[in-house]
């Protein structure tokens, strides 16, 4: 318990941003004790991650101030956050591609420590917490959940006084989130103040001891969240509940996607070779797979969106086709749509606006000789935006520009709106707000209602259990037999995680087939 006289570790006082166009923060204050752990709930673009900018210093406020134990602070940048003992993760990472974990980390610290002194205690941490990483490896060769642990395991070994979490757990294991939250709970107890975004409402019920809520940039609300049931905090925070997804009986038809005896070595010194995968999507049904990142996730989802056409030939198959070597628009042309979990880079292309950004999937805007016709693409990003209740500043507004769940939503609404006959989505609802979500994952629904094949790659057990009529689950390189939504529990899926499914009763493809048929 902290003293009545103690002052609060962070304290900030009228605090406002304006951007073009948009007023992220509006006179915002907020208070938060040593070894508090204090969630900032509010929606996509509430205004969320720009204040912990303003706080980390990597954005100056146009109004307002900062106290710190106390006292006065004007902090001008990242560098001068850390020297007071704050840290922060982000939800987009800062890490060069080139350069091993340990060189990552090594950069964000003092140099009073050697790399091979960092390296130990990379080890040492990551062991500690449950956030395993080879500090060895080339960070290109990561996936984003790996990427994701190597940002948590630089903010911890700062030892920080404010910890900001901006999403940490987006793609992390039930089990791996059992452990950080035991690690942050041990933080508090030592004093530190813990900063958390999340939109995940039952994390911060069991983890937060305040929460404050924003909605357009506006403080709306302060509370403690264990008097909170998800109920009311998404009504604090959307101001509504989200609606319940609509359940329906598998109807499942042709098979849209088949792979059978996919083996494919990586191309990554670290990565994942896939081992003998076989997989069938039909019309009418969501194929959801489950499993920790870094198990072939990356090299399947490469391997079926054409990124990487080295697959043996008649291993992938889309609509009755050998799709095993064929580049990404071809696939496209088949009718195959893919959403990667990378929003920036893979998904959208940063410095593009949104209108033009629909040209990765989009070949319809491109007219006799090359010639854009840019009135329908704007056409088009403004219905996808009016859809999809993106927040951002018109067709014409740079990728870049849009908070992480808004790009999320414009790029799953733009792969939806192509009407695919096969959409694949890595992690759709990352980092989204719990309204946006249920929306995003009842159009899932709704055109699988439709016809169209859906297969889900994503380390939200919830999410897959919501929406997927069978699962498989990932490990190692291999793929497990599909087992239906109905008989599949927490307990079988996270013991499969680890490859435990050789004893398991098979639900092959084979007899999914007999009953669809």
């Amino acid at each position: 318990m902290t003293s009545s006289l103690t002052p609060p570790r962070l304290q900030l006082t009228g605090i406002t941003k304006r951007y073009p166009g948009v007023v992220a923060n509006n006179n915002v204050h907020l208070a938060v004790a040593p070894g508090e752990v204090h969630a900032v709930l509010g929606e996509n673009g509430a205004g969320k991650s720009t204040l912990m900018k303003i706080i980390y210093g990597s954005v100056k406020p146009d109004e307002g101030s900062v106290m710190f134990n106390g006292q006065p602070v004007h902090i001008r940048n990242p560098q001068e956050a850390r020297a007071l003992g704050i840290s922060m993760v982000f939800q987009h990472f800062s890490l060069f591609d080139t350069l091993t974990v340990a060189e990552n980390v090594w950069l964000g610290l003092d140099k009073s420590k050697t790399l091979n002194d960092v390296t130990a205690s990379i080890d040492v941490i990551a062991s500690a917490y449950g956030l395993d990483i080879d500090p060895k490896r080339p960070v290109h060769t990561l996936s984003v959940g790996e990427m994701q642990r190597v940002e948590i395991i630089r903010a911890l070994l700062t030892s920080p006084q404010l910890l900001i979490l901006d999403e940490p757990t987006s793609v992390l294991t039930p089990h791996a989130v059992e452990k950080l939250f035991v690690v942050l709970k041990k933080l508090a107890s030592e004093g530190c103040s813990i900063l958390y975004i999340s939109h995940k409402l039952h994390e911060i019920r069991e983890l937060c001891t305040a929460c404050t809520v924003l909605r357009g940039g506006r403080v709306t609300g302060v509370c403690k969240p264990q008097n909170e049931s998800n109920a009311s905090l998404s009504r604090l925070m959307i101001g509504a509940e989200p609606p319940a997804l609509r359940s329906r009986a598998l109807n499942a038809g042709a098979a849209v996607l088949e792979v059978s005896g996919l083996t494919l070595p990586s191309d990554e010194p670290f990565g994942t070779g896939l081992a003998d995968i076989a997989l069938t999507v039909r019309t009418g049904e969501v194929v959801g797979i489950a499993g920790v990142s870094g198990n072939g996730q990356a090299e399947l989802l490469h391997a079926l969106s054409g990124e990487d056409t080295h697959a043996p030939a008649g291993s992938i198959r889309v609509a009755g086709q050998d799709a095993s070597r064929l580049p990404p628009g071809r696939r496209r042309a088949l009718g195959l749509h893919f959403v990667p979990e990378e929003r920036l880079g893979r998904g959208a292309v940063p410095t593009l606006s949104l209108a033009h950004n629909l040209l990765l999937s989009r070949r319809d805007a491109v007219g006799a000789g090359g010639w854009l016709r840019l009135a329908a693409l704007k056409a088009q990003a403004e219905n996808i935006i009016r859809r999809y209740n993106v927040k951002a500043n018109g067709p014409d507004a740079a990728a870049k520009s849009l908070s992480g769940g808004n790009l999320q939503k414009f790029i799953v609404g733009r792969e939806i709106e192509a009407r695919p006959t096969l959409l694949i989505l890595s992690q759709p609802t990352w980092g989204v707000d719990v309204g946006a979500a249920a929306q995003i994952r009842g159009e899932i629904l709704a055109l699988r209602d439709a016809g169209c094949a859906v297969l889900v790659v994503s380390e939200e057990l919830d999410e897959l259990f919501d929406i997927c009529d069978r699962l498989h689950v990932i490990a190692k390189g291999r793929l497990s037999p599909s087992i239906d939504r109905a008989d599949a529990t927490v307990e079988r899926i996270g013991e499969w995680m680890s490859g435990l499914w050789e004893a398991a009763p098979r639900h092959n493809n084979q007899e999914v087939a007999h009953a669809a048929a």
